[in-house]
């Protein structure tokens, strides 16, 4: 906490200074009893009185009497008198006295203690009313039931301004997810207007009619990001290709922002928290075809650069513009990019060369991908949503995804898992329909398809307790949703049943792309063997154009042969007439 003003005050100000002493009781007030207010009273019947079944225990000391002589009580001693201990010194007869009393009073004071907590602990066995004796029976009887999947809407969040802007990214706030963070930004190519707004807000989720602070940004917000670490701090991506972050401790005007000759030069399309001991550590993609990582005590200039070229050579014109990001913290070095083309760029930030930086790519999808993102339980899973699909792929397999939903009508445009749930991931459409995929239950069709709004939707965000989730529209209205229990609770052996499908579909792709790569290796080998044959055959063969020439003689020849002949059944026909 940081101390924002000290209050001070003099020593004459505080008034007469308080003045303690001890006196007497006194009666200030003595109200006799009045039996006119006896009819008002109403007795209590019955009278409910908290009491134990138990006995009411607490810390004794246990004393025995006294010995009357200094041998009595100690005959009993088997022998008689220690040889160590003579009877005629009061001094050693004394301490024997007492090395005996202590031991008869710790053992009585243990046996009577055992009997009452002996009796006590069987007093204390009564019945827990509030535990579930048959969760079992009770799960199987919902899962019997085959309760409906459903969605319901909660709060609808609407652009104050006059000119809409989409709503292009959400992030909850990471204690409690009690609030909102949209970034608006109008992606149309020269589509911004003078009097269009560049503010961005946080929304109180219960509070739909004002935002409960305004981020006011040098250029409109394509991607904003709550600080896992600290949720004062905000960081966003700019259309004009800066980087600023937010203290909401400090008001709305951002914090520090990056420089323009040191940012990207085009939208920064998204920015993710890394995971670090100070937690300031940060990195942006953007469609100039740079990862750039930053700190935000330090915003000068990026501390590292990456370049998306794929031949390797850290060519700017040749880079892939990054749509999307993906950063595993359980994967601290390794980070994932989605391109303008289609393709899933897997990077290492700890290789030693810029080239060796990018590991693979993955290829599969006919436009940008918009989505790109782990799945929480199998991070060797990921799903990707990009023109009118969304697909699921294992990093073993970089040939094609190892599951994929149908090509819809409409143009996907945004997609997650949900953080509850291994088999469960949402996706959003231009046509404003949000799908719930269940694959575990249904691979071809989504599990539940729930029309939100009748504008295209443009984001999706699920909060991390995968009950509610935000969906932003192209006018800027973010729509709070709750989705049924059964989408949001974890099932029965959900998590090995998901497991055995990835493992049958990985296993399935790599005997298919096996198969493939043989096939390939056996053409390449016929075309090798046809053209070693040509070769031969080369040198008693005709040239181009002798055989060009052949052969327009030889199609004349068969064109003038064609018309004798119907030239000669003409004249039949005539003599027949």
């Amino acid at each position: 906490m940081e101390i924002v003003h000290v209050y001070t005050k003099r020593r004459n100000e505080f008034g007469r200074q308080c003045n303690f002493s001890d006196r007497p009781a006194e009666l200030h007030v003595d109200i006799l009893p009045d039996p006119s207010l006896a009819s008002n009273f109403i007795e209590r019947d019955p009278c409910d009185v908290p009491i134990q079944c138990t006995q009411e225990m607490s810390e004794h000391e246990v004393n025995t009497e006294r010995f009357e002589s200094d041998t009595r009580g100690i005959n009993h001693v088997e022998g008689g008198w220690p040889k160590d201990v003579n009877p005629q010194e009061m001094e050693q007869t004394i301490r024997f006295r007492k090395k005996v009393e202590k031991d008869e009073h710790y053992s009585s004071t243990i046996m009577q203690l055992g009997s009452n907590m002996e009796h006590c602990i069987k007093q204390n066995n009564a019945i827990n009313i509030y535990q579930e004796y048959f969760e079992e029976e009770e799960e199987e009887l919902v899962e019997e039931s085959e309760e409906q999947p459903s969605a319901k809407t909660i709060n609808v969040f609407r652009d104050p301004n006059e000119i809409k802007r989409t709503a292009t990214c959400l992030s909850w706030h990471p204690d409690g997810s009690c609030k909102l963070a949209v970034a608006y930004s109008s992606l149309g190519f020269q589509n911004i207007s003078p009097d269009m707004s560049y503010d961005s807000y946080i929304w109180d989720i219960e509070n739909p009619n004002k935002p409960e602070m305004t981020l006011k940004p040098v250029s409109l917000l394509v991607c904003l990001e709550y600080n896992p670490k600290d949720s004062h701090i905000l960081v966003g991506g700019s259309y004009n290709g800066q980087i600023a972050y937010w203290d909401t401790r400090k008001g709305s005007q951002p914090v520090e922002m990056s420089t323009i000759e040191h940012s990207h030069r085009d939208p920064v399309y998204k920015v993710i928290w890394l995971q670090s001991k100070t937690g300031t550590d940060t990195f942006s993609a953007s469609t100039d075809g740079q990862v750039l990582w930053w700190d935000i005590r330090k915003m000068s200039e990026p501390t590292e650069r990456l370049v998306l070229d794929p031949n390797k050579k850290g060519n700017l014109d040749n880079a892939l513009g990054a749509i999307s990001l993906e950063f595993e913290t359980t994967m601290p070095t390794k980070f994932m990019v989605g391109t303008e083309q289609g393709l899933v760029v897997s990077c290492n930030r700890k290789a030693k060369t810029p080239a060796e930086k990018i590991v693979c790519t993955y290829s599969g999808h006919h436009g940008p991908i918009y989505a790109l993102q782990r799945n929480p339980f199998f991070p060797k899973n990921f799903l990707t949503v990009a023109d009118w699909t969304a697909r699921i792929w294992s990093e073993d397999i970089k040939e094609s995804s190892i599951m994929w939903t149908k090509y819809h009508m409409a143009y996907l445009s945004d997609g997650c898992w949900s953080p509850v749930r291994p088999s469960v991931f949402f996706t959003v459409k231009m046509d404003g329909t949000l799908d719930v995929w269940d694959f575990l239950f249904k691979q071809n069709d989504p599990t539940l398809s729930l029309k939100v709004c009748d504008e295209a939707l443009y984001s999706l965000r699920v909060q991390d307790n995968g009950r509610f989730l935000a969906c932003g529209s192209q006018l800027g209205t973010a729509t709070l949703l709750e989705i049924s229990p059964g989408l949001c609770t974890l099932q029965r052996n959900e998590k090995a049943l998901a497991t055995a499908m990835f493992e049958r579909e990985t296993k399935r792709e790599k005997i298919l792309e096996a198969r493939h790569r043989e096939m390939r290796l056996k053409e390449r080998s016929r075309s090798e063997q046809s053209k070693d044959e040509d070769t031969k055959e080369g040198d008693g063969e005709e040239s181009v154009e002798e055989l060009a020439t052949r052969t327009e003689a030889e199609f004349y020849e068969i064109v003038e042969a064609e018309l004798k002949k119907r030239a000669k059944e003409q004249e039949k026909k005539v003599r027949r007439d």
